[in-house]
């Protein structure tokens, strides 16, 4: 079901143990080759197959474009929600539900940034209903549900998502080809953060002055399907 397809009549008669459904993701740069809106692009597909097999069980709030990026500031195009403000941002619509008596509520996120801001606020949140023992409050990235891409295809190189990465770059030849750029003449640009096991604060340039992270001149059509059919299942799940 499609929030945005209803009336306020038939949301009140919907069973309250339905799970409502945040997509968030993101509007940032992805390199020199992907598009500004590859974030929610991806995930847009990804709930668009989810929500088939879904039927009548599930309902689904409209994606969340806007998302946590300051990092990615430095990059002209970037649009972001600044960490606290992203954060009252979704305990505002978890808000919105329970008062409309639903007590399932589910973030799927496409976006890594959104990450922190979205664990802290089903945590806030949480709290604020303690009293409560009906509420299941989660956030959760669509790449991290279940299986190991790697595991299951091993033409795939990479372990893990990176950005305008391997993975992105296919699922986006998938999805709309005529988006991607020249990605087959883009060098990798290795993962790893400096000064781990801490956890550093961090820009993006910190990181890849190109803007991507990962290996996206592996990337194929093929490898997209994959990636979407694994992650699509692991969200039903």
């Amino acid at each position: 079901m499609q929030l945005t397809d209803l009336n306020w009549p038939a949301i009140e008669r919907l069973n309250k143990d339905t799970p409502i459904v945040f997509p968030v993701a993101a509007l940032e740069q992805h390199g020199r080759h992907l598009p500004l809106f590859t974030d929610s692009l991806l995930l847009g597909e990804i709930v668009r197959r989810v929500s088939e097999r879904s039927a009548e069980r599930v309902l689904f709030a409209p994606l969340m474009w806007l998302g946590n990026s300051d990092h990615h500031l430095d990059f002209p195009g970037t649009l972001s929600a600044p960490p606290r403000t992203y954060l009252d941002l979704l305990c505002g619509l978890m808000e919105n539900f329970i008062q409309h008596g639903f007590k399932r509520l589910v973030f799927i996120n496409g976006h890594g940034g959104n990450n922190v801001p979205g664990q802290q606020a089903v945590f806030e949140v949480r709290q604020r209903h303690r009293h409560r023992r009906d509420l299941l409050l989660l956030f959760a990235c669509y790449w991290h549900l279940g299986r190991k891409p790697r595991e299951i295809e091993p033409r795939l190189h990479q372990h893990e998502m990176g950005h305008a990465c391997e993975w992105e770059t296919s699922m986006m030849l998938r999805l709309a080809p005529h988006l991607a750029g020249d990605w087959q003449a883009v060098p990798p640009v290795e993962f790893g953060n400096a000064f781990e096991p801490a956890s550093r604060g961090w820009i993006t340039k910190d990181r890849t002055a190109s803007g991507h992270i990962g290996s996206p001149h592996l990337a194929s059509a093929e490898k997209g399907e994959i990636l979407f059919g694994l992650f699509a299942e692991d969200f039903v799940k």
